[in-house]
C-alpha cells in the first residue's frame, strides 16, 4: 500500500501508498525537489495523470493522495486499496492533468467506484491480489486518456512511473510537483518469492536508492509504444519485497494489461447516462 504502509499504521492502506507506493508515498511537507523517493520533477506534461485526494486521520494523514491514471473521457484507473480501507477518507474529487498536487488542471467529482470482486488485502506475498478500481467523474474531463497497453513488454523494457507521494521512506513528506522515475519492468526473481506473478509486476529503479511510496499508489507504470507514445501497463500498488524502505525497492505493480477485460466491461456496463 504503499500499500507502503505509513510508518507506524501498517493496517491503512498506504495512503494509500500513495499510491506505490505508495510509490514515493505521502508527504505532509511541500517544495522538495525529489521524490517519489528520489525521482525528479516532470519532464513533460503527463495530461493522464490524476490525483485523488484523501486522508487517513487514525494514522495521522490530513492531507494525503494517491495517482491514477485517465483511461477514458469520465474514467480513471487506480489501486483498490485508494478507495476501499480501513480509516480512509475520500475527499470525494479527482484532479487531472497538473504538474502540482493541490492546484491547477481539472476538478471532477467522483461519481462511483468499482473494486475488483477478487480484491484482497494484506500484509505477505499475497498482499494486494486484484489491487485494481476504476473511478468514474461525474462528468467528461478534457485530459488526454493513456491507451492501457495489450501487454507489458519483456523484463528489461525501460518503464516509467510517476507520483506525487512521499519524498522520504519514513515520513509523509508530500511534493508539490509531480514527480517521474524512470524504471524497468523487472524479472519475477527480482521480487521476492511469490510477489510477482502474471497479474503483478515487478519494478526496478534505475536509479539508486529510489522507488514509489506512501502516496504513490494507484498512478502509472508506462512503456513506450511503437509508435513512441505512452501506454500504460502498471498501477502502483506496493513493494516487492518485505521490511523494505521504499527507497530499496522493488516496487510491485499491478499489471493493467492482465485486467483489460475486466476494465472494459466495468466501463461498459455502468457508463453514465
Amino acid at each position: 500500500m504503499f500499500s507502503f504502509k505509513p510508518p507506524h499504521r501498517r493496517t491503512v492502506r498506504a495512503a494509500a501508498v500513495g499510491a506505490l507506493a505508495t510509490a514515493a508515498c505521502a508527504t505532509l511537507m511541500t517544495g522538495s525537489a525529489t521524490a517519489i523517493v528520489n525521482g525528479s520533477d516532470s519532464t513533460q506534461s503527463y495530461r493522464f495523470m490524476a490525483t485523488v485526494p484523501m486522508s487517513a486521520p487514525e494514522a495521522g494523514l490530513f492531507d494525503g493522495n494517491c495517482g491514477a491514471s485517465l483511461i477514458d473521457k469520465q474514467w480513471v484507473l487506480t489501486a483498490a486499496h485508494c478507495v476501499e480501507g480501513e480509516g480512509l477518507e475520500l475527499e470525494g474529487i479527482v484532479r487531472l492533468g497538473s504538474e502540482h498536487r493541490t492546484s491547477g488542471g481539472t476538478v471532477r467529482k467522483i461519481d462511483r467506484t468499482f473494486v475488483h470482486p477478487g480484491y484482497v488485502n494484506g500484509d505477505n506475498k499475497a498482499a494486494n491480489t486484484n489491487d485494481i478500481a476504476l473511478i468514474r467523474l461525474d462528468r467528461p474531463a478534457a485530459g488526454q486518456p493513456i491507451k492501457v497497453a495489450e501487454r507489458p513488454s519483456k523484463p528489461g523494457t525501460p518503464t516509467r512511473i510517476l507520483g506525487f507521494g512521499t519524498t522520504v521512506d519514513t515520513e509523509f513528506a508530500f511534493p508539490d510537483r509531480l514527480q517521474e522515475l524512470n524504471t524497468r519492468r523487472g524479472a519475477r526473481s527480482e521480487c521476492a518469492p511469490g510477489y510477482a506473478d502474471r497479474t503483478r509486476l515487478c519494478t526496478i529503479s534505475t536509479v539508486p536508492k529510489a522507488m514509489a511510496c506512501f502516496g504513490d499508489s494507484g498512478g502509472p507504470q508506462m512503456q513506450k509504444s511503437r509508435g513512441g507514445r505512452w501506454e500504460l501497463i502498471g498501477v502502483t500498488s506496493g513493494p516487492g519485497a518485505p521490511n523494505v524502505p521504499c527507497s530499496q525497492g522493488p516496487g510491485l505493480y499491478t499489471n493493467a494489461s492482465a485486467y483489460a477485460g475486466w476494465i472494459h466491461k466495468t466501463m461498459k456496463a455502468n457508463s453514465a447516462p
